[in-house]
């Protein structure tokens, strides 16, 4: 049977419920500590006496401040503490563990090779629009183009959003750039750019901010200067396809892979069982060679102290401050406060303070080293772990860590969501509950850690991750969740 809770680390004052424990329940855990009031799975049990104003201790570091005297067994949340976090940073730091040992014989998946030297775990035809005008003009020609080449390529996607016109300096600039760098992924076999011409995102401007090298299998319309824009756009997907259909799957090394790691939706387990458990692909695919992404910077504020202390060199690790210290300035600039996290979901799954929600989330990017520091839309280039400027908001951040080029995402979740995005997202639950009650969405058990242990578990995820990199559909695939979303940052006209 499951222990009744866990102590992440011996120095830490709580250990987290792993299911609702009733007043008088002993933890098998801290020696035994008896339960003074009823404590709900994932929410945190003291396991000494914190007084107040005492740093509550989780994962070995502080994730807050008792606001009153907590005696041990008492419940510990959001009526007896409170974050820490500041602006000015002030963060407690301990050395990383050196980076995890690559695997002896990793394994190899079934992916296309591209002449650039990248690898894709899909071969499929995009549809770009460069302004929301155009966006269902987009849908309609990917529509079309899915039902005439069913099985010549894996899929033809319109990937729409609201943005490209009435936009500004660096606000267009980013929108540009994430377009630009969806134009070049190595999982668009093809792309379809769809403009309506008088906009402020112009066809030639994008163009120009595609890599040269990848522009031979990118075509253009201007749905303006078109006379029937669905039958021409459908002509142009017609030769994009004739393209990428000669590419065919061969095998290739687990370091070719680039993975981008998320969560969303977090609870009291995520930081305990899926988050570490996705760390461990982390560890695997870096330790290969290959490249992981970790993006969402304001779940890292609390915890920046941990991707610091295993940077590469010192630019890197300078990057890493000036990047998160970026982000609070962001914050501030608005008037808001930089600790406004977790989200009412992760409140009621059992994290507290953002600094909780931070140390548990971080625990996606394993032990990697921190190889580049990446801003909003660009491309991740360095083997190792990248760490990449995005908010924390799902759609968003997951558009950007596919725009860095991850041909896989791994996205935990406690919570549970249908969304999906460009490339194949494997979604993980943190806990068994959501794993049945929503198969449908969920690909992955992660809380199968706790009887199965890591090892195997992080065995099992990994066969996982070999399979859909190799074509296996994910659930958001199946249930055709395709989505992306554009960081909006600057006044619209």
């Amino acid at each position: 049977m499951t222990s009744n809770a866990i102590l992440v680390d011996s120095r830490d004052s709580v250990a987290t419920a792993l299911r609702d424990l009733d007043e008088g329940d002993r933890l098998d855990v801290a020696g035994g500590v008896t339960l003074r009031e009823p404590v709900a799975r994932g929410h945190k049990v003291a396991v000494a006496d914190i007084g107040a104003g005492a740093p509550v201790i989780k994962f070995g570091f502080p994730i807050g401040t008792a606001t009153q005297a907590i005696a041990r067994g008492a419940h510990v949340h959001s009526h007896n503490m409170a974050t820490a976090l500041t602006a000015a940073g002030g963060h407690a730091r301990r050395l990383a563990a050196d980076p995890a040992a690559p695997l002896p014989d990793p394994p190899t998946f079934l992916g296309y090779f591209r002449p650039d030297g990248r690898a894709a775990t899909r071969n499929e035809i995009w549809v770009l629009p460069t302004v929301g005008c155009v966006a269902r003009t987009a849908s309609k020609i990917a529509e079309a183009g899915n039902r005439r080449h069913r099985g010549r390529v894996d899929g033809v996607h319109a990937f729409t959003h609201p943005f490209g016109c009435s936009q500004l300096g660096d606000d267009l600039d980013g929108t540009r750039a994430i377009l630009a760098a969806l134009a070049a992924h190595p999982n668009a076999g093809g792309v379809l750019l769809v403009g309506l011409g008088c906009e402020s995102n112009q066809i030639g401007q994008l163009i120009e901010a595609i890599p040269r090298e990848v522009r031979g299998r990118v075509r253009s319309l201007r749905a303006q200067s078109a006379g029937d824009e669905i039958e021409e756009g459908l002509m142009l997907v017609d030769e994009l396809v004739e393209i990428a259909a000669s590419a065919k799957r061969s095998p290739l090394p687990l370091g070719k892979l680039v993975i981008g790691v998320k969560c969303g939706g977090s609870d009291g387990l995520s930081g305990l069982t899926a988050n570490p458990l996705v760390g461990r692909m982390s560890d695997a695919v870096t330790g290969a060679g290959g490249q992981a992404i970790l993006t969402e910077i304001p779940e890292v504020f609390g915890a920046e102290s941990l991707l610091m202390a295993r940077a590469a060199d010192a630019d890197v690790g300078d990057a890493i401050g000036r990047l998160v210290e970026g982000f609070k300035g962001y914050f501030t600039a608005h008037g808001e406060p930089v600790s406004e996290n977790p989200s009412p979901g992760n409140i009621a799954g059992g994290l507290t303070t953002l600094e909780e929600k931070s140390l548990g989330a971080v625990q996606k990017a394993g032990r990697a080293v921190v190889t580049d520091v990446l801003g909003y839309g660009a491309r991740a280039s360095r083997p190792g772990l990248a760490l990449l400027e995005a908010p924390g908001n799902d759609a968003v951040s997951s558009t950007a860590l596919a725009a860095a080029g991850a041909t896989v995402i791994l996205f935990t979740t406690g919570r549970g969501t249908p969304l999906g995005f460009p490339v194949p997202t494997i979604k993980l639950a943190s806990n068994h509950e959501l794993a049945l009650r929503k198969p449908g969405w969920i690909d992955f058990d992660g809380e199968q850690v706790l009887s199965e242990g890591m090892d195997a578990s992080a065995e099992a995820l990994l066969g996982l991750l070999v399979e859909v990199a190799s074509g296996r559909e994910t659930a958001a695939e199946r249930n055709g969740e395709r989505e992306i979303a554009i960081w909006k940052r600057g006044v619209t006209l």
